[in-house]
C-alpha cells in the first residue's frame, strides 16, 4: 500500500512538472540540458546525397540538393528520437497528453554534410569512365558505395583507384536539449540508453539496411 502511495504521488509529481511545462530554479532561472550525440557506422543510401547531374533521374529517391539529402536526415533522425522518447514514455505508463508535454519541451538538431555525385554510376561492371574529370559515386542497389576519383578509368578490381566516402559524410551529429527538469537532471548513461534505442529504432525503420551496423554515442 505504501509502494503504491509512493508511486502515485511520483507520478502526480512528473504528471505535474511536465504539465508546467519548463522547470525553474530558486531565483527564478530556467533549467536547460543539453547533450550531444553521434551516429555513425551506417551506409549511405541515395537519399542522404545528392547530384544536379542530368543522369541523377536514373536513380530513383536520391535528393537533388543539398538542402533536400540534410531534410531527409533531419526527418529520419528526429522521427527515431521522438518514437523511442514516446515508447519510454508509454513503458512508464504516462498519457498521451503528458508525453506530449514532454516532447514539446525537447529540441532535437541535426548537423549533417551530404555527399555531392557530380557523376553517378549505377550498378557498374568492371570498370568506369569518369566524365569531365569530375568525381563519380559508385551505387549499388541504391548504396554509395564508393568514391571514383578524377583519374580517366576507375577499376572496381584489382589496384583500383576507388576512394572510400569521406569519413564527413559518414557520420551525423546531433543536440538533444530540454527545459522539463526531469530530462535536464538525466545522467549521460541515460540519455546514451535513449540514443542507443535511437540507433535501434534506425535500424527497424524504413532504411533499416543502411543503418542496421550503426553506432550512436552521447558525448
Amino acid at each position: 500500500m505504501a509502494k503504491e502511495l509512493v508511486r502515485s504521488l511520483i507520478l502526480f509529481l512528473f504528471t505535474f512538472i511536465a504539465v508546467l511545462g519548463c522547470g525553474t530554479l530558486p531565483g527564478g532561472a530556467t533549467t536547460m540540458s543539453s547533450r550531444t550525440f553521434n551516429v555513425t557506422g551506417f551506409s549511405l543510401p541515395v537519399a542522404m546525397v545528392y547530384s544536379v547531374s542530368p543522369n541523377a533521374a536514373q536513380v530513383a529517391g536520391i535528393s537533388r540538393s543539398a538542402d533536400a539529402a540534410r531534410g531527409f536526415v533531419m526527418r529520419t533522425v528526429m522521427q527515431a528520437v521522438f518514437d523511442v522518447l514516446e515508447q519510454q514514455g508509454r513503458a512508464a505508463g504516462l498519457s498521451e497528453f503528458i508525453i506530449t508535454s514532454i516532447l514539446n519541451q525537447l529540441t532535437v538538431n541535426i548537423t549533417y554534410t551530404p555527399l555531392e555525385c557530380k557523376n553517378l554510376a549505377v550498378n557498374p561492371m568492371n570498370e568506369i569512365m569518369t566524365m569531365n574529370m569530375l568525381p563519380t559515386c559508385v551505387i549499388f542497389s541504391n548504396t554509395v558505395t564508393a568514391i571514383c576519383n578524377e583519374m580517366v578509368m576507375c577499376m572496381l578490381t584489382g589496384n583500383m583507384p576507388v576512394m572510400n566516402i569521406p569519413p564527413n559524410h559518414m557520420s551525423i551529429s546531433g543536440t538533444l536539449s530540454t527545459s522539463n527538469i526531469i530530462m535536464a537532471n538525466w545522467s549521460r548513461d541515460m540519455w546514451q540508453s535513449v540514443v542507443n534505442r535511437v540507433a535501434r529504432a534506425l535500424a527497424s525503420g524504413p532504411f533499416g539496411l543502411h543503418f542496421v551496423a550503426a553506432v550512436a554515442t552521447v558525448s
